[in-house]
């Protein structure tokens, strides 16, 4: 057995807003341990099974299921559930999540959509005030009203029933002792509730759990047991997924989002039981020889992360470097055209319609054709792809809030799990029921629907999923699994991953090199730069060709396994405290 040391960071929330561009900076706050005071992780090697995830109580249980010769989606079940307890900031039974799927057995990649939908009574202007004017964000945030119908409980049971070897009550068990028994607060969940102390103060449920008697955020080292989630625990290890969708437990979730009396929401017992898991084929993309296939919509991660590709494809990234200003702003600019593409186009096509050709090679090398090496664009707007029946569209408006984890799971048959999930935001609505977090997906929507007379793709329609970045990943090679990766952080989760798999395909850096690099994201003209890193380098010469440039914390989740000579050979993110175990 191999394990990664565990990388504990004292992590930063969000401070009260009253904007949302305000919010968007505050956001921006969410940090991991500084980075020169953190300690490298080390990739772990196995030959049978693997995982890797961002807390390790959750790897440690998912590594037991998998010894056991329990599934890749068995681990995934337990691992999920353990995270809802461990860090609850980030995902859990209240939240959503999107999984790739990959079948050994039939070789046949799949994806599996748990997003949250929005309530069949929720208009387009659920986050506007009486004069049609946009909520601010954290306004819209806390409270039932941001709540969209919880799609994580679902996804595990349903892809267990298909997939799963272990009994259904056996998964639960490990997260509902912890639960019992008590687990010990991190740095970085105690330093997320220390930054986050007046929303996660305004609700009695909330305060009470993570406060101590005289009302000071738990520390690190606190020992913390959640009966409530233990009992939510038993139910579902009783009675499965029914108790959740159309039993006790719904029933109580739902009285909690619309009794509040401040900023109540709509979701409905109605809205629970016609949830549905979709599968649907993977979104794939060429790249160098490579297949990087991800999730598609309501997802934006696979188009985005494919167009980004597909843009710098056309440039020789390999002899630039890693180092070089130029590798940087071609790596930067494509990133914004695709972003430009994401903000007009992508959104739930369930419900919107979306062109065809945003992933074509040759429109891809016209929006390469753009780029000049050196000179950063003026500006990056919306290209014309192809698109049989078009329609107007306007930009996006809306504020996508970095949490969120990943988790990869290799199994003893080869069976993968690529998952992303989330609760959204840091805390999600700052709603407790049950023993956990409510999500607060809704305002992943634009808040407005329209602008300047042309509809927005992302608005709020009833039933519909919120677009996400989430982009849970893995690549191909000859039709085979190479790579499996992705990371929480909001919109930046998009460069995270296409700037680490650029890092390991163009300059061969191991997968933990690629993973632990700086990091360096562009999404709407700002170039970020990680502080503390030799990121910092470049602000000069990027700020010489023409960008923007602001060096802050980036605080990714990156978590990935490598297929190589019948190896596993995992990497987790030393900004976070993940982990990996494998036999």
């Amino acid at each position: 057995m191999k394990k990664v040391t565990s990388c504990f960071g004292i992590v930063g929330l969000m401070l009260l807003a009253s904007s949302e561009l305000q919010a968007q900076q505050q956001a921006d706050k969410v940090a991991p341990e500084a980075a020169s005071q953190r300690t490298e992780n080390q990739a772990v090697t196995a030959n049978q099974f693997i995982v890797a995830a961002a807390n390790p109580y959750a790897v440690e249980a998912g590594y037991q299921v998998l010894k056991e010769g329990g599934s890749a989606i068995d681990a995934m079940v337990t691992v999920q559930t353990v995270l809802g307890l461990t860090e609850p900031q980030s995902s859990g039974l209240g939240g959503g999540a999107f999984m790739l799927y990959y079948n050994a057995r039939k070789q046949q990649l799949t994806t599996f959509d748990g997003r949250e939908t929005a309530p069949l009574a929720a208009t387009p202007e659920l986050f506007q005030d009486d004069q049609g004017k946009p909520l601010t964000f954290f306004d819209a945030v806390v409270g039932g009203r941001s709540v969209g119908t919880p799609g994580t409980v679902k996804l595990m049971a349903e892809t267990h029933q298909r997939f799963g070897k272990l009994d259904w009550s056996r998964l639960l068990q490990p997260a509902k002792q912890l639960a019992e028994k008590g687990f010990t607060v991190s740095p970085r969940l105690a330093g997320a509730i220390a930054n986050d102390q007046a929303r996660l103060s305004r609700y009695p449920d909330t305060r009470n759990y993570f406060f101590t008697q005289d009302g000071q955020p738990l520390p690190a080292g606190y020992r913390l047991t959640n009966k409530a989630y233990g009992e939510t625990l038993g139910l579902l290890a009783e009675k499965g997924a029914d108790a959740f969708y159309h039993g006790k437990i719904g029933k109580a979730l739902v009285r909690k989002v619309q009794d509040l009396q401040d900023n109540p929401g709509l979701l409905t017992e109605t809205d629970l039981q016609i949830y549905k898991i979709k599968e649907r084929p993977a979104v794939c993309a060429p790249y160098r020889g490579y297949e990087v296939c991800g999730m598609g919509p309501p997802s934006s991660g696979a188009l985005t992360v494919g167009q980004i590709l597909g843009i710098v494809e056309s440039f020789d990234l390999k002899s630039l470097g890693a180092d070089n200003p130029k590798s940087w702003q071609i790596i930067g600019d494509a990133s914004r055209l695709a972003f430009a593409d994401r903000g007009r186009y992508m959104a739930d096509t369930d419900f919107v319609p979306m062109p065809e050709g945003l992933l074509d090679r040759d429109y891809l090398k016209q929006r390469a054709a753009m780029i000049q090496p050196g000179t950063a664009l003026v500006k990056a707007e919306a290209g014309a792809p192809q698109w049989h029946q078009p329609v107007a569209l306007a930009d996006d408006i809306s504020v996508e809030l970095p949490s969120t984890s990943h988790l990869v799971i290799v199994d003893r048959e080869g069976n993968i799990v690529s998952m992303t999930t989330t609760i959204e935001n840091g805390f999600g609505s700052r709603v407790m029921t049950g023993g956990f977090l409510l999500n607060n997906e809704l305002t992943d929507f634009s808040f407005a629907s329209h602008k300047d007379g042309y509809p927005i793709a992302n608005r709020l329609e009833p039933g519909k999923r919120p677009r996400s970045s989430m982009a849970p990943t893995l690549v191909m090679k000859a039709g085979k699994p190479y790579l499996a990766i992705g990371s929480p952080g909001g919109s930046r989760i998009i460069g995270y991953v296409a700037s680490a798999l650029i890092a390991h395909l163009d300059w061969g850096m191991s997968l933990q090199q690629a993973i632990s690099k700086p990091h360096l994201i562009n999404r709407f003209g700002t170039y970020d730069l990680e502080a503390g890193t030799a990121a910092e380098a470049l602000k000069a010469p990027l700020q010489a060709m023409g960008f923007k440039v602001s060096v802050r914390d980036l605080n990714s989740g990156l978590h990935g396994v490598l297929f190589k000579e019948g190896k596993l050979i995992g990497a987790a993110d030393p900004r976070r405290e993940g982990a990996v175990m494998g036999d």
